[in-house]
């Protein structure tokens, strides 16, 4: 089965580097305004007002003049968006070949994308993409060879394509889906439930639900977590998220009659979900709450087979561990935790006794995924942030690894415990996504999807990893790609791409809209900087709180080994991240403005002071830590906080920030004041204009806005990198 499910979504779901350096290189600001590529005029941009507002944390007084921007109901800010809007706009479209980018794109990503089956008894389901179409489109099937029929399209939510599948989840027999619809790419969801055999959309509809999808108890219902509904006047997109409580719902009545299973008023940002073990026997409840600072959960069962209505704990405190049940092994259960293990291991609990016992001991690689399918226990592991895959018996003997294709990304390997075989996907940089059926009682894999690109010869393309050492000496991996016989002078545009947060793989993974960079001659860097899981529990600890820092030094790092090795220049390098690689990109540009030519900071949380007054960033209290609760965390928030290192009279690069309306993840505030600030500081001519897009969210909310939004962007390194692209 895949782990537990629960009512609640991930934390990162919220969701999205060999040479010593004693010192940080200083290089020379190589470029002058405009060096390296477009020809970058002044820009008048729109007059930001600045109001007097001041804030005091332990004795410090911070100004804080662009505070009125985060009023995201104001007239004002609507007005000060359509002028932002028009300056930019103003300059995209006098990129002569952005229609052209476009058109390429559009060619690139036009083929069929596919989904790996879910069985439920004889019946398959899974999704497909026909190439541009704005959303994929599920389908039912009996057995493999059946044909396709069509089962839900979310293409038909909205008119424009902007409302999304939020989530969807099959019931145990596959006899409804629970479906969330996600306006304009906003996290809030209503869940509808949807008849398959018949298959229309029955009356259930779930408001206020966030951070949840439907948690199947069998087929007669399902749990799931909701807020209470805003107070008049209050922002939807931007007013915290608190108080989230579990909920009961029948098929077939309305929400008012839904039954309260759990609520903790004593705690606002804790998290709760209830699941079911696929046997339906046991049901499992979790709370985690890093809005104290505390990274792991608590986790507690009760027996449906003996009716229990009370829970018992197996860890009954909410801590810095976390414990996920992966399956129940009759009365006992296997748990993957990372309790005295960084990398995690996998161990059978038993009740009776509360005794815990290694079945899989703890690994130098951490754990990726832990499923058990077949009766048989599969786990991947991510050796230099490439998969391996290794099956087990259920009591922790390796059976056999899983030759995948080479290094990269694979995952999926989930299923039920009556399953004859699986699927998983495999991708890297430049091998694009491919479905594998595996066989449990043969051990062997063939393809079940393959893709082909329009125009992509994945031949004429090389990925490397490299390592290089940060400014402690910390040995940290980058991937890169490129063309195939690159000369090393220094000359190549190069994009470097990093995130460094919240335990998150920054695993290789394929772009078809990534080719359009590519075949124009730039090179492709993903750094793997502390703050992710690359290399389990202390790797993602060592890039937190007081060590944040850490994460910008990396990327630095990243930057100066691709001038150092020839790769680059930077007049040529251009860099990017979005969500906590926006804060990353925006921290290093502060810091290193004479490192990079072109920045594109996408929807980043930029004003590390604040971050916690809106919707779930609370949440994100155990990874930064907190301005007002900790001193010493104030000051190294302070520190970096993109927002408040911005410096006056300082020649920044180049810079696109992106951001959209339905942000309400990282609210579009934190975009606002960051261009707000960069604007009066820059000295240069270097543009800094800001995108803010319309019924979109913390991603793109269809097919159609990311095509549009990806060649805005590529439009912006092309002309600033001095890329003149031949399609």
């Amino acid at each position: 089965m895949k782990r537990v499910r629960f009512a609640f979504l991930s934390l990162a779901a919220l969701s999205i580097l060999s040479m010593s350096l004693s010192t940080p290189l200083r290089l020379a600001h190589a470029q002058k305004n405009g060096a390296g590529g477009g020809n970058n005029s002044p820009i008048k941009y729109p007059e930001t007002k600045k109001v007097e507002t001041v804030n005091d944390y332990f004795g410090t007084k911070v100004p804080d003049p662009y505070r009125w921007l985060e009023d995201d109901r104001s007239p004002e800010v609507a007005a000060w968006v359509e002028a932002q809007n028009k300056v930019t706009y103003a300059y995209l479209d006098q990129i002569p070949y952005r229609s052209a980018i476009k058109d390429r794109l559009m060619k690139l990503y036009n083929y069929p994308k596919y989904g790996a089956p879910t069985r439920r008894g004889e019946w398959f389901f899974s999704t497909k993409n026909d190439g541009l179409q704005n959303q994929s489109v599920w389908y039912i099937q009996k057995g493999l060879d059946g044909a396709p029929e069509l089962l839900l399209d979310p293409n038909k939510f909205s008119a424009d394509g902007t409302s999304r599948l939020g989530s969807l989840t099959i019931s145990h027999t596959g006899k409804y889906l629970g479906y969330g619809i996600s306006e304009g790419g906003s996290d809030w969801n209503v869940i509808h439930v949807l008849d398959v055999a018949n298959k229309k959309t029955l009356a259930d509809e779930l408001q206020w639900v966030k951070f949840s999808s439907a948690s199947w108890k069998g087929d007669e219902g399902f749990y799931y977590n909701r807020y209470p509904t805003p107070a008049e006047g209050i922002s939807k997109m931007a007013a915290r998220n608190e108080f989230q409580k579990v909920y009961y719902h029948k098929i077939g009545t309305p929400q008012s009659e839904d039954a309260l299973v759990y609520e903790d008023n004593e705690h606002p940002g804790q998290f709760n979900g209830v699941g079911t073990t696929d046997d339906l026997r046991f049901e499992i409840m979790n709370h985690s709450d890093s809005t104290i600072g505390k990274k792991g959960n608590s986790l507690f069962f009760r027996d449906v087979s003996k009716n229990q209505k009370e829970w018992t704990p197996i860890v009954a405190e909410i801590g810095d561990d976390d414990y996920n049940i992966i399956d129940n092994l009759g009365d006992k259960f296997l748990i993957e935790t990372n309790h005295g293990a960084p990398n995690g291991k996998v161990v059978l609990y038993d009740p009776k006794t509360a005794a815990w016992k290694d079945v899989i001991p703890e690994k130098p690689e951490p754990i990726e995924v832990s499923n058990t399918v077949g009766g048989k226990l599969f786990v991947t592991y991510l050796k230099d942030v490439t998969t391996r895959a290794y099956v087990y018996s259920l009591d922790g003997k390796l059976e056999n690894e899983i030759a995948l294709p080479g290094p990269g990304a694979a995952g999926g390997f989930g299923g039920r415990m009556d399953d004859k075989f699986l699927f998983y996907s495999f991708n890297s940089f430049n091998y694009p996504p491919t479905i594998y059926k595996y066989d449990i009682a043969t051990k062997k894999s063939t393809i079940f999807r393959t893709v082909e690109i329009p125009g992509f010869n994945p031949a004429a393309y090389e990925t490397k990893e490299v390592f290089y050492n940060s400014k402690d000496g910390t040995r940290v991996p980058m991937f890169l790609t490129y063309k195939k016989g690159i000369n090393l002078d220094g000359n190549n545009p190069t994009l470097l791409y990093g995130y460094g947060g919240f335990n998150v793989n920054n695993s290789p993974g394929f772009s078809a809209l990534r080719v359009a960079l590519l075949e124009q001659g730039v090179i492709y860097a993903s750094a793997n900087m502390r703050g992710g899981g690359e290399y389990g529990e202390k790797w993602h600890e060592a890039g937190t709180k007081l060590q944040k820092q850490n994460v910008f030094d990396d990327f630095i790092a990243a930057a100066e080994y691709l001038i150092q090795q020839k790769y680059t220049s930077p007049a040529k390098l251009g860099i990017e991240g979005a969500s906590n690689g926006g804060l990353l990109v925006g921290a290093v540009t502060n810091q290193r403005p004479d490192l990079f030519r072109a920045v594109h900071q996408h929807a980043g949380v930029m004003d590390m002071l604040r971050f916690h007054k809106f919707t779930i960033g609370k949440a994100w209290v155990s990874d930064y830590g907190s301005s007002e609760q900790n001193e010493a965390q104030f000051k190294a928030l302070y520190a970096y906080s993109p927002i408040h290192n911005v410096k006056p009279g300082t020649r920044y690069p180049s810079i696109l920030v992106t951001t959209a309306d339905h942000d309400d993840r990282v609210v579009p505030a934190h975009s606002f004041k960051y261009a707000a600030a960069l604007q009066a500081a820059q000295a240069g001519n270097n543009p800094v204009i800001i995108r803010i897009d319309t019924k979109s969210g913390h991603g793109a909310s269809s097919t159609t806005k990311q095509l549009e939004q990806t060649a805005d962007i590529y439009s912006f390194f092309f002309y600033n990198l001095g890329v003149t692209p031949n399609f």
